[in-house]
């Protein structure tokens, strides 16, 4: 881990349907001291992991194979969970990029990446997520 640099905190779903990379992500993602809390290789599996395991964020790959890619799987997670999503993806295509703004992501990674890359990431979707739930918070104990 990169000196001068606090020990991350968070629980992470990795959802990527190439065994070898989730692989790499969860060492990449352990070595910076995020909590993974489970790989799936499929958008209903991501969903099922959501569900079971409360992640604080899911990093998700956009092309994964079966009859849900990652964008379906990312607007379903939001839609029941309100968990934030940050895209993994080794394409940039101008229609799945469009497709997967609309489902208002916390973070779009470009493959291949570095842990530098992932944990800025990472730390800049919790920040965020976190400040949001705080104001959602504060509007609803002191409504209007």
């Amino acid at each position: 881990m990169a000196e001068g640099r606090k020990k991350a905190e968070g629980r992470i779903l990795v959802v990527e349907d190439e065994h070898i990379v989730a692989m790499g992500i969860k060492k990449m993602l352990k070595s910076l001291g995020y909590t993974v809390t489970g790989i799936a290789s499929s958008g209903e599996d991501a969903i099922s992991k959501a569900e079971s395991t409360f992640p604080d964020v899911v990093l998700m790959d956009i092309m994964l194979k079966g009859d849900m890619d990652g964008v379906e799987a990312a607007m379903g997670i939001k839609e029941m969970f309100n968990i934030p999503v940050v895209y993994l993806t080794a394409y940039s295509d101008s229609k799945i990029l469009e497709r997967a703004k609309r489902t208002e992501p916390f973070g779009y990674i470009i493959k291949p990446f570095d842990e530098k890359d992932l944990y800025s990431s990472i730390e800049v979707a919790l920040q965020r997520y976190r400040k949001e739930k705080s104001e959602s918070l504060r509007e609803n104990e002191n409504p209007e």
